[in-house]
């Protein structure tokens, strides 16, 4: 095969997202930022929603400078109307949605159950699993609505499928998350529309860098016990969501994907 007939046969082979419009949440920066890259490399039109708004602008002049389509709107995911305001500004800007990554979270300092406040519990609470149920709940409503079938990706944590005593209300949170995305999947399967997770092991972002700061070490630590021996980077995880989004996982439903490094092997 010459160069040309290479050349034409790459690009004969249609991007991952090509035509569909995205909604990703915690958009601003680590997976959230990397999944609007990806997704707009991979021919969505995605719009980025997360509380800071100079994080937001940022990634979406940095999409549309790679020649991509974006929009951000600021929200709040543990305020309920401004999750459904934001979906709704999907549909009003792109006229529908078809796929959506809620990957937005808060995290918490590392400790033990008894040292997690009320106030940290409810906090987490609101973010992770209220917020994740939230958006959920909109963007089921607003694909039924346009695009007619879709997909949603829930990012979970390899920290829900096993006891977590570092992180316990976050790890309880994410587990709850995994029983809405299974719940979910077999609720809304039938009209064409998959949810499924996405288990992350350590990644490289903030909020691994801020349980390294309370933790000295814990990055090392969590590599040691990961057969690839190191962390991921917030963009191999984007492409695990990128691919569930997809019509290639098109018989995919109702999974909890880990995506941890062989951790849990």
């Amino acid at each position: 095969m010459n160069e040309t007939s290479v050349s034409t046969t790459a690009h004969a082979i249609p991007r991952l997202l090509e035509g569909k419009v995205a909604f990703i949440t915690g958009a601003g920066r680590g997976i959230g930022a990397a999944a609007a890259r990806l997704f707009a490399r991979e021919g969505a039109r995605v719009m980025l929603a997360a509380r800071t708004e100079a994080q937001l602008k940022a990634v979406t002049e940095e999409v549309r400078a790679a020649g991509g389509t974006a929009e951000y709107v600021v929200c709040d995911l543990a305020d309920a109307a401004s999750v459904r305001a934001a979906v709704d500004r999907v549909v009003e800007v792109y006229g529908r949605l078809d796929v959506a990554f809620n990957n937005g979270a808060a995290m918490v300092r590392p400790g033990p159950v008894d040292e997690v406040t009320e106030e940290e519990f409810d906090a987490v609470y609101a973010v992770n699993l209220r917020g994740a149920w939230l958006a959920m709940s909109a963007e089921v409503a607003a694909i039924r609505a346009t695009a007619g079938t879709g997909a949603i990706v829930n990012n979970s944590s390899v920290g829900s499928l096993r006891g977590n005593p570092a992180l316990p209300s976050y790890g309880a949170m994410k587990r709850a998350v995994n029983s809405l995305t299974e719940s979910a999947a077999v609720t809304y399967g039938p009209e064409g529309i998959r949810v499924n997770a996405i288990a992350p092991g350590g990644t490289l972002t903030d909020m691994i860098s801020a349980w390294e700061a309370a933790t000295p070490g814990v990055v090392d630590q969590i590599s040691a016990h990961t057969p690839l021996r190191r962390a991921a980077a917030p963009e191999e995880i984007a492409e695990s969501a990128a691919w569930l989004l997809s019509d290639r996982a098109s018989y995919v439903t109702g999974v909890i994907l880990a995506v941890d490094g062989g951790l849990r092997a």
